[in-house]
């Protein structure tokens, strides 16, 4: 039997995966083998964090905030909830670059009549910058709609579906090669705005970039004077730096932009997804196998 304690609210979806992948549900967390985080943010997480707990899972995907605190360390497992939302965040992101490449932004804030020539996805080059969940579930849709694929990940290892699997250490080759990019990619040192002014500038006058990641992977400044050069097609930006994006900052007036202010993961899914994550990695621990999302506190994520 593992004893969970669910905090600091603790959603009945929640509870019932613990109890259907045979855990039990405690109160105290003197008392609790694991924690399951159901907050998105680190505070008021310590006071859980009690010597009889050996793993907490996370609710969020990105970690960066919990690795800046301190809490993340060797002394017992960490996992994110990395995965566990990608279906829908593909889905929005698929959603993103076909609009920017369709030109819909700005159609939408047309107000006469006027044809465009938009493009297609077909025949074209999409760089998947971190192809972890998210990356992975949106390469098959690219793929139908004849998209090629450029997958980057860390190690170089070939991600099913991708024509080219790059190692982060060659990124700087894949932009001049895409004619799109989807960042998925975890925000971690090496990641903090490693799209800039250059990177925009090799992707070229019609690429869309689209990030579904974190704002910080992009330089926002970098980006609106390549907006304004004419030097990138667009931005789909689920994302931004700073976020909330503020009221009346350049990027909201753009034509070639849209923001969808971090709503790719829908909050109706959200605790049904995190559910189904919980109830796996409970039973994962019970047969004492390896867990999901497991983070490396060295990494970061």
């Amino acid at each position: 039997m593992l004893t969970v304690c669910v905090a600091p609210a603790d959603p009945p979806l929640i509870v019932d995966s613990v109890l259907a992948a045979g855990g039990e549900v405690v109160a105290d967390p003197r008392r609790a083998e694991a924690l399951v985080w159901t907050d998105s943010r680190p505070e008021g997480v310590r006071e859980y964090l009690t010597p009889s707990v050996r793993w907490v899972q996370l609710p969020s995907a990105g970690v960066e905030r919990w690795t800046r605190e301190g809490l993340v360390d060797a002394t017992r497992v960490w996992c994110s909830a990395a995965g566990a939302y990608a279906p829908q965040v593909a889905e929005h992101a698929l959603a993103l670059l076909l609009a920017g490449v369709h030109r819909l932004p700005a159609a939408a804030r047309r107000r006469t009549w006027r044809r465009e020539q938009i493009g297609t996805l077909r025949g074209s080059t999409v760089a998947v910058v971190g192809a972890g969940g998210i990356g992975r579930a949106v390469i098959p849709v690219l793929r139908a709609l004849g998209a090629g694929v450029l997958a980057v990940n860390r190690s170089g290892e070939p991600v099913e579906g991708a024509a080219e699997t790059v190692p982060f250490e060659r990124l700087a080759a894949v932009w001049p090669r895409a004619d799109h990019a989807i960042l998925a990619a975890p925000a971690t040192p090496e990641t903090y705005r490693m799209v800039g002014r250059e990177e925009l500038r090799a992707l070229g006058p019609h690429a869309w970039l689209v990030n579904v990641a974190r704002g910080e992977l992009v330089d926002t400044d970098a980006l609106l004077a390549a907006l304004r050069a004419g030097e990138i097609g667009g931005a789909a930006l689920d994302v931004t730096d700073p976020e909330p994006l503020p009221d009346g900052h350049g990027l909201w007036a753009e034509p070639n932009v849209l923001i969808t202010s971090h709503s790719a993961n829908p909050q109706t899914r959200l605790t049904e997804s995190l559910a189904e994550r919980v109830r796996e990695n409970v039973a994962r621990y019970l047969r004492g196998e390896p867990l999901l999302g497991r983070i490396d506190p060295v990494r970061g994520y």
